[in-house]
């Protein structure tokens, strides 16, 4: 009885929260449903036709449309909101595509929509005559320092995670990199920083690996090389290294998204309910959920943010005193809404799937392994690290302590660039001992 009077404060709290969650994301359904009637309304008064969107049945258009779109996520379809059950959505926007049919110019794809920043930043990437590439930074090594004939270069590819840009590592970890063995390449993934964010593209992880290869790969010759990722970055480092077990020397994930499933779940399903799941409580899990949800309050946010980034970086200066604002502030405008949103489901969510079979190709080859956490970490949980060595018994798992999810790289930046260099030394000492 004891136990029961104990355990009732934290029932009734648990309670009133469930009422908050369902009365609040009820508002939110509605909101979105109503953004999704103005969006209709005001794309195609601005751009003579509507903007496609997702808010239709799942079972009514998908089929078709992933047979044209390999690699779509079906959590773009499936995410729930209680106007789009009682069919409400689907009905109108059916009703608009109807009277849309043919209006669709291809000429226009190619261009930024009216809710998207056209400043000469955000579309310098328009003016490569077509030949999209992806912006990549590049450190050669420090020849000055070279001990000749005993010194080879290797290369090493650092991949960024979600709202996120290659600054993460050329802002942090390079400096810390002074050694004349190695050869960085710091990408700017599609739709963020400064590489393309075509409106066209829908973003999935094939698109995202095309353009690597592409840009890095080809572009630069790399015949092996060393792989570094954060976040989400983990997802599209994976399937890059299953698709070049030979070339890879080592992996080296920082927070990987990694979830283990059962034959009967769909690993995109709850890749999207442990990352974004509806909840208005912790606000930064709420935040997730509000962008990974809502298609059209998401465009919201973006067209308030991104669109005037400019004069919130101004603000931004002002309130803080500052000529220079950090890179985590101005990584969170330099995207599109249909590269985040897409990105988000389609590598997030949707390359989820593909990881099982990425880690076992790494398995079978025996490649170093390496994953690197923060114990306070509150935007991947810290099991998703213990989970890569459950599909790999041989991957090296380091849980930092007190560490959050960018912490882990950030305020620690001399430690982690030696535990990279020890890495990849260990590599090759163990190749040239063979």
């Amino acid at each position: 009885m004891a136990d029961y009077w104990g355990k009732l404060p934290r029932k009734i709290a648990d309670i009133i929260l469930y009422i908050i969650n369902s009365l609040f994301f009820f508002f939110l359904d509605l909101l979105d449903y109503t953004m999704c009637i103005f969006y209709k309304y005001i794309d195609e008064f601005l751009e003579g036709k509507s903007t496609p969107c997702y808010c239709q049945s799942q079972n009514r258009t998908t089929k078709e449309f992933e047979k044209r779109n390999d690699g779509v996520s079906g959590t773009l379809f499936g995410r729930k909101n209680v106007f789009k059950e009682m069919g409400f959505i689907g009905k109108t926007r059916r009703k608009f595509d109807d009277e849309d049919s043919g209006k669709t110019r291809g000429s226009d794809l190619g261009k930024t929509r009216w809710s998207d920043c056209g400043c000469e930043s955000c579309v310098s990437w328009m003016n490569n005559g077509g030949d999209l590439k992806l912006h990549v930074v590049v450190k050669d090594p420090l020849k000055g320092n070279q001990d000749l004939g005993n010194t080879s270069t290797e290369n090493v590819i650092f991949l960024h995670g979600f709202m996120s840009s290659s600054y993460i590592w050329t802002e942090t970890i390079f400096p810390e990199l002074v050694s004349s063995k190695y050869r960085l390449f710091a990408v700017d993934l599609l739709g963020f920083g400064s590489s393309p964010k075509p409106r066209e593209c829908l973003y999935t992880l094939n698109d995202h690996l095309e353009m690597i290869e592409k840009s890095v790969i080809r572009e630069f010759d790399l015949k092996s090389f060393h792989l570094v990722a954060h976040s989400m970055g983990c997802i599209i480092a994976l399937a890059l290294a299953a698709k070049y077990p030979n070339s890879l020397k080592s992996i080296t994930l920082v927070a990987p998204p990694y979830f283990i499933t059962s034959e009967e779940e769909d690993p995109s399903e709850i890749a999207l309910k442990r990352l974004a799941y509806k909840s208005v409580w912790p606000p930064l899990l709420f935040g997730s959920a509000f962008m990974t949800w809502y298609e059209h309050l998401g465009r919201c946010v973006c067209f308030v943010l991104c669109r005037h980034h400019r004069t919130w970086e101004k603000i931004l200066k002002l309130v803080k005193r500052k000529r220079k604002l950090s890179f985590l502030v101005m990584d969170l405008f330099r995207h599109t809404h249909h590269s985040a949103w897409h990105t988000m489901h389609n590598v997030i969510c949707g390359g989820a799937k593909m990881m099982d079979p990425c880690l076992e190709i790494l398995r079978r080859v025996g490649a170093r392994v390496t994953v690197v956490q923060g114990s306070r970490d509150q935007v991947v949980p810290v099991e998703c690290s213990n989970n890569i060595k459950v599909k790999v018994p041989d991957a090296e798992v380091k849980i930092i302590k007190g560490a959050n999810h960018n912490k882990v790289i950030i305020g620690r930046e001399k430690q982690f660039a030696e535990d990279l260099e020890h890495i990849w030394d260990s590599v090759t000492d163990a190749v040239n001992s063979r």
